[in-house]
């Protein structure tokens, strides 16, 4: 049972100890051990046993913390972390060759250009409190199987997670190169004092804006994974019934602290009344033993945001239509939905990032998308149910993240699939090979023969006019275009000459071509071999 487990009471990491652990990961990394593909492979396979062998630890942390029942801790955390894990795993190898699969002019053919996937170095990783497990070890997935070394400051809004994962981490993985640093504002501060290749921080807008400054003082780069005020569409054309039981879904999942779940949901006036209806059958459905007493049922983090919450629902302008049940000792806000009239009401103009929510009537797709795009031109997460044209006006005309169509937020659940904010919702993605990407550099890198000076003979003085116009003849492409831009198709034994030559676009390569290209390059090198013979 996780209730007998015992958890490590919160402590913060000594302020002096700081600097030498990202020394440690920093020297571990100039060892070069982490550019050994099976080293990676190896540590990735620890953390895979850490993961299955702490499970019920795990559980039993995110159960304190937030009131995670586990079958969410293990479908939306663990179980989702152990899924990226595998597929990482799997595709590693692949994933960390060299790309010669690559779109060059067919002249530099003979270099044979590649891109080498070199890890950035020693990165520091800010998560927040929501998922703590998994949007703190998913980006250290990607760091690891990278060759990168890390150093994770999990958030201390979810101390025994926290804990638990520093003990974890500490036991299974490399301690040179991975280590776990805990405490709060100071030991966050002193992180971001040390010089990282990429921090990675996962968590809001205004911590964010400190990080992004404080990185570029030191020109590092930053992934930010951050929120929004998300919004869904439900228009007559849906499934009314089934809309509001996959938005529910949406804001019961953690009691609604998903930086994905919907902050609003614009409701065709017509339906409105036929969908509150919905939504509080689904609630009755959900709940049928009340949902402060279900076991299902997450909390809110602390006081400080169940206040937060509390004020939303004060000061908003609108009727409750369904939940509303609080209990600022149990940390508990049960699913409420708010009718509202104006974009200006307190429940739109603020990211709840909990259970409450808004719903607000809208007359015409026009003015639904208008809407969107006024009360945040960049959210997170887009949800439309609504039939197929709809969906896609709303798909092109709105910007977001990510988005799903027919359901809250399953975007995001496919572990393989790149994940990632937009604008003030964020930049960069990670899971799955974005994750690998996220902490490589791709460095382009050439061979050169030495035969190949004859056909180089244009870059080295002194300049010929001669040299450059058959460098010119042998690079140029004819457009298939006219000044006004438009599309224009040719005709001719001249332009198909062109185009059987291999010069008519970078995509056309014509076998004539490719043959003068060899033969001058066999002509090279025999010239070279006989000037080195004699």
């Amino acid at each position: 049972m996780t209730s007998d487990i015992k958890i490590p009471a919160f402590e913060a990491t000594p302020l002096d100890s700081i600097p030498k652990i990202a020394a440690s990961a920093r020297s571990s990394y100039a060892s070069q051990k982490t550019k050994d593909v099976e080293w990676r492979l190896v540590q990735l396979r620890k953390l895979w046993w850490g993961l299955t062998d702490y499970t019920e630890k795990l559980q039993a942390a995110l159960k304190q913390d937030l009131n995670k029942p586990g079958h969410d801790a293990l479908l939306s955390e663990i179980n989702y972390t152990i899924s990226d894990l595998n597929n990482t795993i799997k595709k590693l190898k692949a994933w960390a060759k060299d790309d010669t699969n690559l779109d060059y002019p067919l002249t530099f053919t003979a270099l044979k250009p590649r891109l080498r996937k070199e890890p950035l170095g020693t990165a520091l990783i800010i998560g927040p409190y929501n998922f703590p497990l998994m949007l703190n070890i998913c980006p250290l997935i990607g760091a690891i199987s990278a060759g990168c070394t890390a150093v994770i400051k999990p958030s201390e809004s979810a101390p025994a997670t926290a804990m638990v994962m520093k003990e974890m981490i500490e036991k299974y993985l490399d301690p040179t190169a991975f280590s776990v640093v805990n405490g709060m504002i100071p030991e966050t501060a002193a992180l971001l004092n040390e010089k990282w290749a990429k921090i990675f921080y996962t968590g809001g807008l205004t911590v964010a804006k400190i990080v992004a400054r404080k990185a570029a003082e030191t020109l590092t780069p930053v992934t930010l994974e951050l929120g929004g005020r998300n919004p869904a569409f439900v228009s007559r054309s849906s499934d009314l019934a089934l809309a509001a039981r996959r938005l529910m879904w949406g804001k019961t999942l953690n009691a609604g602290q998903v930086c994905m779940s919907h902050n609003y949901v614009l409701v065709e006036r017509d339906v409105v009344d036929d969908f509150i209806k919905c939504i509080n059958a689904t609630y009755k459905e959900f709940f049928p033993q009340g949902c402060q007493a279900s076991p299902d049922y997450a909390r809110v983090v602390n006081e400080r945001q169940w206040d937060r919450m509390k004020k939303m629902l004060d000061t908003t302008k609108g009727r409750i239509v369904m939940g509303g049940e609080l209990d600022r000792a149990d940390r508990f806000i049960s699913p409420t939905a708010v009718l509202v009239d104006s974009v200006d009401d307190p429940m739109m103009a603020e990211e709840s990032f909990g259970p409450i929510w808004a719903i607000l009537p809208y007359d015409d797709l026009d003015e639904a998308i208008k809407t969107m795009n006024t009360v945040d031109p960049t959210p997170l997460s887009l949800m439309t149910f609504g039939s197929k044209a709809e969906n896609e006006q709303i798909i092109n005309q709105v910007t977001s993240g990510g988005a799903s169509i027919n359901d809250s937020f399953m975007h995001g659940c496919v572990s393989t699939l790149p994940f990632g904010g937009v604008g003030e919702s964020g930049t960069g993605s990670y899971h799955g090979k974005a994750g690998f990407d996220c902490f490589t550099h791709q460095r382009t890198m050439v061979t050169t023969p030495g035969w190949m000076d004859k056909l180089l003979r244009v870059r080295y003085l002194p300049h010929s006019p001669g040299d450059f116009k058959q460098f010119q003849w042998m690079n140029a492409a004819k457009p298939d275009f006219d000044r006004d831009g438009r599309k224009t198709s040719g005709s001719g034994l001249g332009y198909w000459l062109w185009m059987v030559l291999g010069l008519g676009g970078p995509s056309v390569k014509g076998a004539l071509a490719r043959w003068l290209l060899v033969l001058v390059g066999a002509w090279g090198a025999m010239t070279q071999y006989h000037k080195f013979s004699s």
